[in-house]
């Protein structure tokens, strides 16, 4: 891409917002940051100075790309190995104060969005999440305004049936973080078990290529020895585990000299971890790094 400022190329001014929009449509970063390279080349390829609305159309390229790039990626998923996880991303300490904009990149989100098809997901986060107007919606998906009104009712009922609940307190979950790398670290059993709710699940995403479970885990005591048992796996001597904001959320990343190696999100409720994943995918934990200052 040549060097720009946002007052020279819009493309430049919004690519929080484009990048925003196509990973929360992927959950992958590094598709998210493939559709912006290809937006980025249809913008340059497009007489500019024919188009009214450059935020608008930019959006709708990002859409559209994602779009397609999802419809060809849900019978991927569907053979995939395991349980499929979203790609994590590494986020600002300070989108944690923004409850809205943390749940919406949650891991948690995320996961609840892939049970949405395509096109509800696209209307669902631009309606819901970037506040766009069922009209422009229709505009941007080439739909009838009254054909989105009744994917958008639709979508966000789903969702909201969906939607985990959990607790915001930032001292109360950088307590239960600090107490988990501990326990872990340490080889606690009975430590990381009192952190898990009576009811935890764990998931865990190998993608067939590295250890995971294949099948999501229930109960303290089966998924304490379970992530216990992998941490002490020969293939990880050496693992550190240290603390950081993924996807919005005070997490763990479990590293082997500096690289990560694993990624741990987890919703917590009344003081205990219930949702625990475990993303240990080579593949997935490539844009760890990537995209870190453009959410938004």
């Amino acid at each position: 891409m040549v060097d720009a400022t946002p007052a020279q190329d819009p493309f430049i001014e919004h690519r929080r917002l484009l990048f925003s929009t196509a990973y929360r449509m992927l959950g992958t970063v590094t598709d998210a940051e493939d559709i912006l390279q290809d937006t980025w080349l249809k913008w340059n390829e497009t007489d500019q100075s024919t188009v009214r609305h450059p935020k608008s159309y930019l959006v709708r390229t990002v859409t559209n790309l994602s779009l397609n790039r999802l419809t060809s990626a849900k019978a991927k998923r569907e053979t995939y190995v395991g349980p499929w996880l979203p790609e994590p991303l590494l986020t600002s300490p300070n989108i944690a104060e923004e409850t809205e904009l943390t749940d919406t990149v949650s891991t948690a989100m995320l996961v609840v969005l892939e049970t949405l098809n395509p096109v509800e997901r696209a209307v669902f986060l631009l309606r819901e999440v970037f506040g766009y107007s069922h009209a422009e919606i229709a505009d941007t998906l080439d739909k009838p305004e009254a054909t989105v009104r009744q994917i958008a009712h639709r979508a966000r009922s789903h969702v909201q049936s969906r939607r985990p609940r959990f607790d915001t307190d930032k001292a109360e979950r950088t307590h239960i973080t600090e107490q988990f790398m501990a326990a872990c670290a340490g080889g606690d059993l009975n430590a990381l078990m009192d952190l898990l709710a009576p009811d935890v699940t764990s998931w865990s995403d190998g993608g067939g290529v590295v250890t995971a479970a294949r099948r999501p885990l229930y109960g303290p005591d089966h998924v304490a020895r379970w992530v216990l048992g992998v941490l002490a796996k020969p293939s990880v001597v050496g693992v550190v585990l240290a603390p950081a904001h993924i996807n919005g959320e005070l997490g763990a990343l479990a590293l082997i000299d500096g690289n990560p190696v694993a990624a741990f999100t987890y919703d917590i409720i009344d003081g205990h971890i219930h949702n625990l994943r475990f993303q240990v995918n080579p593949s997935k934990l490539k844009g760890l790094y990537m995209g870190t200052d453009v959410i938004g």
